[in-house]
């Protein structure tokens, strides 16, 4: 499918919704993919639910950072002005932040509103995750054909990766064959 034509000014808000969303990224910018979904699946319609997590997953199957997931949905949206779009706005806050918190971190580690905000940003994180596992899996569970074999997939990398130090991308590999092979 080719990619939407989108206008500047939709560019323009796609820039600025990607703006905030960075903001919110906390874990990285998988966390806030259940938000990217809703806004421009759901919302703006700019996108189908299938086109959105087929970029997530390509992105996730490819070598290199999480992030790529996002100028994979910006292609899909607009291609190159759409990543640009989504790439400058996941990346402009978050990276500025990133290095401000960090040289303020480095000189007050010691403080206890330092040691407080580092704890509780896990369960911040771990919810936007949950999240993000949760929209990412529901069309497939929905799917009566692959509900099955989607729930125990799941199922299983829940347990693999709160039992063992095992590498996710096992996990994904075996994702990857049961979902070639149809069963998941």
């Amino acid at each position: 499918m080719m990619p939407a034509v989108l206008t500047g000014a939709d560019l323009a808000s796609v820039f600025g919704h990607f703006l905030v969303l960075s903001l919110l990224a906390v874990g990285g910018a998988i966390a806030v993919a259940p938000e990217m979904q809703r806004w421009l699946v759901v919302d703006r319609a700019w996108l189908s639910d299938e086109q959105f997590t087929s970029s997530v997953a390509l992105a996730q199957a490819a070598p290199g950072p999480n992030l790529l997931y996002v100028a994979v949905v910006g292609w899909n949206l607009a291609g190159v002005p759409g990543v640009l779009a989504t790439m400058a706005g996941i990346l402009i806050p978050s990276t500025t932040l990133t290095i401000a918190v960090a040289r303020l971190a480095r000189e007050h580690r010691e403080t206890r509103a330092v040691r407080s905000f580092v704890a509780g940003l896990a369960p911040l994180t771990c919810a936007l995750l949950f999240a993000t596992g949760y929209v990412l899996a529901e069309p497939y569970v929905r799917d009566p054909e692959h509900r099955i074999g989607a729930l125990a997939l799941v199922g299983l990398s829940v347990g693999v990766m709160m039992k063992t130090r095992a590498s996710p991308l096992w996990l994904i590999a075996l994702g990857a064959v049961l979902g070639a092979i149809g069963w998941a």
